[in-house]
């Protein structure tokens, strides 16, 4: 495999940290859309946006259309485009047999420590006390920040949420894989998300998508499929070029903060002494573990 660039390392920090931050007011945006908007509409509707808008904007960026039928020989490829579909209806599935709170405490906790352990196991890559601290802490202070409004009401959701985050760990390793490779950065998401909104179609078959050509329904899916998708994974892939895939995993755990700080300052959400404790703890790890990437970096140079 190919080595990646050193040099590239704070900036592509900020690229993770900033794609965390987009995939965080996905949450915030879902309720400005119709009250009959269903969740796995609009979870398929985001990936097959974010596909078509990346596809269309390749030759603008210096991409190759054509290097996309060439990824779609790739297995790897095919790893990315069934984990960007699976994890919708399997995180979908999960709120609705325990609410939005448990599952997605539930999936983002899974995704650091999944994603570090496939990578330690195929790619190879150390697990660092940094990376292993940094991400502990942050799930521990995700969990404090729920604590109390919480609560387990369906073992087979709670199943469903992990297999989501297990979902996006083999998504982001397969991505390291191909960018290993060389594979070009805009392309390799166009294509798997593309991948991954055919194998959603069925999905589709008892929806009633009526309420997404309402102007408010519309404009939610479209901030989903471009801003969500598109533009946060294509900073996330070019972070993850440079970076490993559990480091990765943990700075996006911007996520979650994001999206609590949105809920907090947009939605009005009560917000208590817990939440707060939890949210620091969250950035103290985030901060760590930028910080000792950044460290490492400048070292090695």
């Amino acid at each position: 495999m190919k080595s990646a660039p050193k040099n590239g390392t704070p900036l592509s920090v900020i690229k993770v940290i900033l794609a965390g931050v987009l995939f965080g007011t996905a949450g915030t945006a879902v309720t400005f859309a119709p009250a009959v908007a269903s969740p796995a509409g609009l979870g398929i509707g985001r990936v097959f946006i974010g596909a078509i808008f990346l596809i269309a904007i390749l030759p603008k960026l210096n991409g190759d259309r054509k290097v996309l039928l060439k990824l779609v020989k790739h297995p790897f490829v095919w790893v990315m485009a069934i984990g960007s579909a699976a994890y919708q209806p399997l995180f979908f599935g999960a709120t609705q047999r325990n609410g939005v709170g448990l599952s997605t405490l539930v999936t983002v906790g899974c995704i650091p420590i999944f994603t570090g352990i496939i990578g330690r196991l195929y790619l190879k890559e150390p697990i660092s006390k940094t990376w292993l601290l940094a991400t502990v802490l942050a799930i521990l202070g995700l969990i404090i920040r729920s604590w109390g409004i919480i609560e387990l009401k369906n073992a087979t959701g709670l199943f469903m949420a992990m297999a989501a985050g297990i979902s996006v760990a083999f998504y982001l390793n397969a991505a390291k894989i191909e960018l290993s490779r060389g594979e070009h950065l805009l392309e390799l998401p166009a294509i798997a998300y593309l991948l991954g909104s055919f194998l959603l179609l069925p999905f589709l078959i008892h929806q009633d998508l009526s309420w997404a050509i309402r102007p408010s329904g519309f404009f939610v899916c479209i901030y989903l499929g471009v801003v969500t998708m598109a533009i946060a994974n294509s900073l996330q892939i070019s972070g993850l070029r440079v970076l490993a895939s559990g480091p990765t995993a943990t700075l996006m755990l911007t996520d979650p903060f994001t999206a609590t700080l949105l809920a907090i300052f947009v939605l009005k959400e009560d917000f208590g002494i817990l939440p707060a404790i939890g949210l620091i703890l969250v950035a103290v790890a985030l901060i760590w573990q930028s910080y000792a990437i950044s460290e490492k970096s400048r070292t090695q140079n």
